[in-house]
């Protein structure tokens, strides 16, 4: 499919109204016009058909520099399912069992102890009682966690050796992943679901079991196939530095209230100007709408793009399966912890969450859609039953801020009407 952002397509030929589909601007639209939202562009496709794109606002309010199709969105935690499908390449490849420990190839983390009780100065710890395995990872229930959440000890002792928005200066990826398996899981592996940086862990795993730096790997397996171009962790020497959005923060407004503006958060805006030396498996791309949206499609189509194909479609149907026991969904399973989506009627699988049951999810939506989003509200998700992509990009901190994610889905799916 095109990937331009150039719409080719009637939105009336592939079922979508486009008085109606003219709504999704307009409600996104209000957020930038009372001062809570900085700008944003959003895409619709359907049947691998670019049908529409609204953008609004600024990328950089400050210098006034408006949204614009090259604009480059610090993605995230979009980088996750990126991460997911290379990690899923080498199996198609034979390279691991999803059942596989991942101390076969990371030994530090065979003998990381649990957290069982006590205060993060004093934890009391047990022995595994299931080794971390890469489905474990995939899935987010290895007890690896985040140190923002700030609702654990383990969280604490992660926040203590420098992980909370981001990792100690200068530590790779092995370093890092060192130091993560010296600090207690906060529960056994497969007994629960918590966001964090299991799949930071498992890019660390896609570079030992590929010989590559993750960046490499991409690049070479996934970026350079798909036309990706503009993608990487961090801006390049060649880059402009003004195509990169500016990341703002919103400004809190009565308890329980909407926020009240956001501000320009210029300490965390620098570190995405340069490479990182820590390449982020679970955060660290920018990208672009046009870039983003071949991603985005290659999933759609189960694996394939228009040179080829970098999955099997019955690998892709296995990712977006909820692999949560029992089909429970995630406010069930999980923790009560800031997460990139709803928990009630939404369940996990191998990189993606998905609707399980649309009615406990709280907005119009598919049996099976799937999706998943980033810190700075950036959102796509795939829709298999009406064979729609819709992807959302903005730089607001944090992504909880507003509720763009479920009126999206109601937007678009309103505008449907064949």
């Amino acid at each position: 499919m095109r990937s331009d952002l150039t719409v080719s397509t009637d939105p009336a030929e592939v079922g979508l109204d486009p008085s109606r589909l003219g709504r999704v601007d307009r409600r996104l639209a209000r957020w930038v016009d009372d001062g809570q939202l900085p700008g944003f562009l959003v895409t619709v496709a359907r049947h691998g058909k670019l049908v529409h794109v609204g953008r609004q606002g600024f990328r950089d309010v400050e210098n006034g520099l408006p949204v614009e199709d090259d604009t480059r969105w610090r993605i995230f935690s979009m980088t996750k399912p990126v991460t997911s499908v290379a990690a899923m390449m080498l199996y198609e490849e034979g390279a691991f069992e999803l059942n596989d420990p991942i101390s076969k190839w990371l030994p530090e983390f065979a003998e990381t102890r649990v957290y069982v009780a006590g205060s993060a100065q004093k934890p009391v710890t047990a022995p595994q009682m299931e080794p971390i395995r890469v489905r474990h990872l995939l899935t987010h229930t290895s007890g690896l966690t985040y140190g923002f959440h700030h609702a654990h000890p383990v969280d604490a002792m992660y926040r203590a050796m420098g992980h909370e928005w981001g990792t100690p200066p200068g530590a790779d990826s092995a370093e890092v992943c060192r130091q993560w398996a010296s600090v207690p899981l906060a529960f056994q592996p497969g007994t629960e679901w918590n966001y964090g940086v299991s799949t930071d862990v498992l890019g660390r795993l896609v570079e030992v079991l590929s010989g590559q730096p993750l960046d490499e790997f991409f690049e070479q397996r996934i970026f350079a196939p798909l036309g990706m171009h503009d993608t990487s962790f961090g801006l390049r020497p060649e880059d402009d530095a003004d195509s990169l959005a500016r990341l703002y923060g919103a400004l809190p407004g009565q308890p329980g209230g909407a926020p009240t503006g956001y501000a320009f958060l210029e300490a965390f805006d620098a570190a995405a100007h340069t490479k990182p030396a820590f390449l982020a498996g679970g955060g660290g791309l920018v990208s672009t709408a046009g870039d983003y949206l071949r991603f985005v499609e290659l999933l759609r189509r189960g694996g394939s793009y228009d040179g080829g194909r970098l999955l099997g479609s019955r690998t892709i149907a296995h990712m977006v399966r909820n692999h949560l026991p029992g089909n429970q969904d995630l406010e069930t399973f999980g923790r009560p912890l800031f997460a990139e989506t709803p928990l009630r009627g939404v369940g996990f699988g191998l990189g993606f969450s998905m609707v399980i049951d649309p009615v406990r999810y709280g907005s119009v939506a598919s049996l099976g859609d799937y999706s998943w989003g980033g810190a700075a509200s950036t959102a796509f998700y795939v829709d298999p039953v009406e064979d729609l992509t819709v992807t959302f990009y903005t730089q607001l901190l944090p992504s909880s801020t507003l509720p763009i994610r479920s009126y999206l889905r109601g937007l678009v799916n309103q505008a449907l009407v064949d």
